[in-house]
Formats: C-alpha cells, structure tokens, sequence
C-alpha cells in the first residue's frame, strides 16, 4: 500500500493549520483590548471591532475543526504505517 498519497494529504490539513493561525493573527492584530467607550468616535469603534470579533469567531471555529482533523488524520496514517510494516516484517519471517 502506498501511504505518499495520504501522507500529501495530511500534509495539506497541516498547511491548512498553520494557515489559520497566521490569518488569526493579521486579523487580531486589528483587534482593541481597550475601547474607550467615552469618545465620540466610539460607536464606529465598536461596530469595527464586533466585525473582528466576528472574523476571529469563525477563524476559530474552523481552525478547531482542520485541527481535529490533522490530528486524527495523522493518527490513522501513523496507524497505517505501523499495520503496513507489521505486515512485511511478519511476510518476510514465513
């Protein structure tokens, strides 16, 4: 069996990861721990940082996703490989 496929595929989820963090990041970049809620420019201040909180929300959720499935991708690939060299090492001893 020919794990390289799959290992390309865990690869790309792995990718994917890091691409989510690193967009987290450039987006929360923009985000303001302190709104100075007393100022006049604070409304357009709080509809931008509820669009950021909103971006970071859906940055998140999908990160957990791709997250959770690398890893069990990951962990059914290793499986893989292990069963794979388990059966040569048992064909080879016959």
């Amino acid at each position: 069996m020919n794990l390289i496929p799959l290992l390309i595929v865990w690869s790309v989820l792995a990718v994917g990861v890091l691409a989510l963090f690193v967009w987290r990041k450039v987006v929360a970049r923009n985000e303001d721990d302190n709104l100075h809620v007393l100022d006049g420019a604070a409304v357009q201040q709080t509809a931008t940082q509820l669009a950021v909180v909103k971006k970071l929300e859906m940055i998140d959720r999908w990160g957990k996703i791709v997250t959770v499935a690398a890893v069990l991708f990951g962990v059914v690939l290793g499986g893989l490989y292990m069963y794979q060299t388990w059966v040569q090492n048992s064909s080879i001893g016959v």
